[in-house]
């Protein structure tokens, strides 16, 4: 299907009239400087500090020489503000002062913890500032550390791309199905003290392109289901690869060419709703072409999930937030959007979705129906409520025929994962101990949780049907391990396979927005695989 294709499809739906406006993303510059705090001026200058950095001597003065110089500077008054808010530098405490006359307007400390070597700490640095920025109307910020005892350069240089990255994204807001909003004044953003150069500039840029692709994954989650369809989805995925088609590539199949690759178990998902499916299929190939490894990311990308005929009913269903249920292909595109930028050498990726709806109608799939997945296994539907790993089944097969070397797939596919691991952590299962202590080292960096999962054969005896190859659920226990081991059959056994279930961190239910989630993982992922 062409492009233009692809555009009237999604034009079609514009259920309720809804069009999301045009919001810019936030461009702000941000510049590493080594210089005393002294000498800049600006709206907002904060200090990160560490718990040891908050004590004092006998006589109620700081011990830290920074900020002893800055409370000097302003005549105590940071000590008292210290004190009157028992601020101890504990991980999400800040306390701000308001400093006219100054060179800066504003003077904050934000709290690293006890320890200031995660990216967690530093991106929470990022946050607070972004959160003080909006408030205050700032134009311009610094941001230094109180103190810089035994951090090694390397980390000072990953410091100062999470607090770049926790300030654009705390400074980012979906405002597109706003009537009225506020557009975000902050434009520059110095980083004092950790470090300079080539190496710094880089990491700092590789940290707005992974924002990026972020903010891109976090807009696509949240946008409803009336207007993020299927057709709108595979748009919105052509437009990446339109705007990199240095090294992007895109392939949308419609339902009549998915038919004659046989994918049933996809296709079955698909019958019951009135705007039809698109398969995605974006394509990274590095600048020079030089590729040593193919890897394949494949999201599931539902973009709304009743259940179907086993539809969603009752407490806890959260049938009203099932827009969400295209959280792994909005993952997935939004790391081709953050790599199309990065352009790294060696290494191929295909980014894959299967993007329907599963709705409710006379031409719907039944329980008890019988589908045939494109590698010729047969699925007895026993709960049509289980179609995620239906779609799943036939884009892992379409993805082992590009002959990759490795894949990863990312669904909000089980209740019973969040049960396990509750909202912000997502679980993992893989047969392949390389390719989990991959994905373990690259949310390491990044600082989104994960935890391995058991992959327990024996439990496929659930699974089994008395009059086809599989049922698609297995019993009420142990079903996101269930859930694994049944796209486990459509995996080739010559590719390493790792299967992420995000259905906890997908969304932030304080927030009512998406988390952007699994974006910056997969590209560090797709990174130490160049």
């Amino acid at each position: 299907m062409g492009h233009s294709a692809v555009a009237a499809t999604a034009a079609l739906a514009t259920l309720g009239l809804t069009k999301p406006a045009d919001i810019e993303i936030p461009q702000i510059a941000f510049t590493v400087k080594e210089m005393d705090f002294s000498e800049w001026k600006g709206d907002l200058l904060a200090v990160a500090v560490s718990e040891k950095d908050t004590k004092k001597d006998s006589d109620s003065k700081f011990q830290n020489v920074f900020l002893k110089r800055l409370d000097d500077k302003i005549g105590g008054l940071l000590a008292e503000a210290v004190t009157e808010e028992d601020f101890t530098g504990k991980a999400g405490q800040s306390t701000f002062l308001r400093l006219p006359g100054l060179g800066f307007k504003r003077l904050g400390l934000v709290g690293l913890g006890s320890s200031s070597s995660t990216a967690a700490a530093y991106r929470g640095i990022g946050e607070a500032v972004a959160g003080v920025a909006k408030a205050a109307q700032a134009n311009s910020v610094a941001v230094c550390l109180a103190s810089s005892d035994g951090i090694s350069e390397e980390l000072k240089i990953n410091a100062a791309s999470a607090i770049a990255s926790g300030t654009i994204l705390g400074v980012y807001e979906d405002n597109r199905f706003r009537s009225d909003s506020k557009k975000p004044l902050l434009k520059t953003v110095d980083v004092i003290g950790f470090g300079s150069g080539t190496v710094v500039d880089q990491k700092l840029k590789y940290a707005t392109d992974v924002c990026s692709g972020v903010i891109f994954g976090k807009e696509l989650v949240n946008a409803p289901a009336n207007v993020l369809t299927p057709g709108a989805l595979a748009e919105e995925a052509s437009k990446i690869a339109t705007l990199y088609s240095d090294v992007l590539t895109a392939t949308i199949l419609d339902a009549e060419q998915c038919k004659e690759l046989k994918m049933g178990s996809y296709l079955g998902v698909a019958a019951a709703s009135s705007n039809p499916p698109h398969f995605i299929h974006l394509c990274y190939k590095p600048p020079n072409g030089d590729v040593k490894r193919k890897l394949a990311i494949v999201g599931k990308g539902l973009t709304f999930d009743s259940g179907g005929y086993n539809i969603k009913t009752g407490p806890g269903c959260s049938i009203e937030t099932m827009k969400v249920d295209m959280g792994g292909a909005a993952a997935a595109f939004g790391a081709a959007k953050s790599l199309a930028q990065i352009k790294p050498p060696g290494v191929e990726v295909h980014f894959i979705s299967a993007a329907c709806e599963n709705m409710i109608s006379g031409t719907g799939m039944r329980p008890g129906d019988i589908v045939t997945a494109s590698n010729g296994k047969t699925i007895e539907v026993n709960n049509t409520d289980a179609e995620g790993r239906l779609t799943l089944a036939d884009a892992l097969v379409y993805a082992c025929n590009q002959g990759i070397d490795k894949v990863v797939d990312l669904a909000t596919l089980t209740g019973a994962c969040i049960v396990a691991l509750g909202p912000s952590i997502a679980g993992f299962y893989s047969p392949s101990d390389d390719l989990a202590k991959e994905i373990v080292t690259a949310s390491e960096v990044t600082g989104e949780k994960f935890w391995r999962m058991p992959l327990e054969e024996s439990y496929w005896e659930s699974m089994k049907s008395g009059v086809a190859d599989m049922v698609n659920t297995g019993g009420r226990q142990g079903g996101s391990i269930t859930a694994a081991l049944f796209l486990k059959q459509f995996v080739n056994e010559k590719v390493q396979w790792l299967h992420i279930d995000m259905a906890g961190p997908v969304w932030n239910d304080k927030k009512r927005a998406a988390t952007g989630f699994g974006v910056s993982t997969l590209v560090e992922w797709v990174m130490k695989n160049s």
